[in-house]
């Protein structure tokens, strides 16, 4: 099932490639949203705010293990175009061991630090219990985390994003079933909805590792060729951990919203809550477009066709904008809707509430899904530092205009919404003036390897 894709129509390519990968995705959010919309209805508002703030928190941990596999994808992918298998191998073996190194010791933390990460999300003493309940459980998935996305994104570097859907998709309906038994069913109230996730995270982890080991010989890991794995270690650190710091400091920027955002209490937490799962479905095909638009980039750039790398890069920016254009207008018109299939009707501050902030960040997605390919064609490039400089000026801006301006009277959690399309504008004038000279005109020849 892999795929080559320094070869055929340049658009057709990526999207093919894209489509699985966008899916999955999609997949991925309808089992998030499966908790938030059970627990909504079920549990109630305080247990839909616990959810909502324990998904920021863990979104922002899981942030850093996909951006290691994320950035040492680019490098296998990149051996992977130049039809180099020994250091497609030795890069997929170094990047395996870092990852799982990092992702024991980031579990640890968690656990041993939990009660100090609930004191700085400041959340409410009303909802501290069913938050922690929650939290709990979802850190013992945390591993299992790391097993799918590495998995996931080494076979989606060789061009296979079909294999990791198909384990996706069977994790979100595991997770959806045992939602509603354990919720519904067995009333286990928020630790069930939390055991169901943990459940599903278990099977996609587990069962694309078997996968790729019986299926694929080229990314098993073995103690032979432990020289070369080291000497593979440095690059593959490089790229991993600037696209895990990228990633990372996106969340944390955003876990510190999340903090201000529960300093305006229980009804502006669960309208943020919901909110953010509708915003980060709606938005999501762009993301994903854009990291299959990265692979596509290092194979490219791997094989040393430039000139494929600048017609993809325009043809994505083409998609990518008339997706987006597209989405804004329909979240605009249907915000009230979306609120009222996660809220009863009788939560009205609620859904006012996640309708102003819909209506005001989903009016700017061509923002992000620009900024999105430009992270995602400095990784393919070999420039994954940008990609974190972009990051800070977006998430930077977002963060000191919203904590300067909420507490102004009068404006308050407005702040907090019209920060983030204007984070990405500046974000996205920068990485474009930056790579203005071969961005969508020409690859300078000295920088187009990653070994060079």
């Amino acid at each position: 099932m892999n795929k080559d894709l320094t070869e055929g129509n340049v658009r057709n390519t990526m999207l093919l490639f894209a489509g699985p990968m966008i899916l999955g995705n999609l997949l991925q959010q309808c089992y998030n949203i499966a908790d938030t919309l059970i627990v909504g209805q079920f549990l109630g508002a305080g247990a839909l705010a616990s959810v909502g703030a324990a998904y920021t928190l863990m979104t922002f941990l899981t942030s850093v293990l996909i951006g290691l596999c994320m950035g040492s994808s680019s490098v296998v992918a990149f051996y992977f175009g130049k039809k180099d298998d020994a250091k497609t191998k030795d890069s997929a073996a170094a990047s395996f061991i870092f990852i799982a190194a990092v992702s024991v010791f980031l579990n640890v933390i968690s656990f041993c630090w939990i009660d100090e990460i609930l004191f700085l999300l400041r959340v409410p003493d009303d909802l501290l219990g069913m938050m922690r309940e929650y939290v709990w459980i979802i850190f013992c998935g945390l591993f299992f985390v790391f097993l799918y996305n590495y998995f996931a994104f080494i076979l989606r570097a060789a061009g296979n994003s079909t294999v990791p859907l198909v384990f996706l998709g069977a994790a979100a309906g595991i997770n959806v079933v045992l939602d509603l038994i354990f919720v519904v069913v067995f009333h286990w109230g928020i630790g069930g909805a939390a055991a169901a996730t943990v459940a599903a995270q278990i099977f996609s982890g587990v069962g694309i590792g078997i996968y790729t080991w019986a299926k694929e010989p080229l990314f098993r890991l073995r103690i032979s060729g432990r020289g070369r794995i080291k000497a593979s270690m440095p690059e593959v650190i490089r790229f991993s951990f600037a696209a895990s710091v990228q990633q990372s400091v996106m969340n944390f920027g955003i876990l510190m919203i999340q903090g201000l955002v529960n300093s305006f209490g229980t009804v502006v937490m669960a309208a943020f809550a919901v909110a953010v799962k509708i915003d980060s479905f709606a938005y999501m095909p762009a993301q994903e477009f854009a990291n299959a638009f990265s692979l596509f980039i290092s194979q490219n750039n791997g094989a040393g066709k430039k000139e494929r790398v600048r017609r993809g890069t325009v043809e994505a920016l083409r998609t990518a904008v008339i997706f987006c254009a597209a989405v804004s207008v329909l979240i605009f018109i249907f915000a009230p809707q979306l609120m009222h299939i996660f809220v009863k009707a009788q939560e009205t501050g609620i859904i006012r509430s996640g309708t102003e902030y819909l209506r005001i960040e989903g009016s700017f997605y061509c923002g992000i899904g620009i900024l999105f390919l430009l992270y995602g064609y400095y990784r393919g490039i070999g420039k994954p530092e940008m990609s974190v400089v972009l990051t800070v000026i977006s998430l930077g801006t977002r963060v000191i205009l919203a904590y300067t301006f909420a507490p102004v009277k009068g404006i308050g959690v407005h702040a907090i919404w019209w920060a983030i399309p204007v984070g990405w504008f500046l974000a996205d004038v920068t990485g474009i003036l930056y790579g203005r000279a071969d961005l969508f005109c020409r690859l300078d020849a000295g920088d187009v390897g990653i070994d060079d």
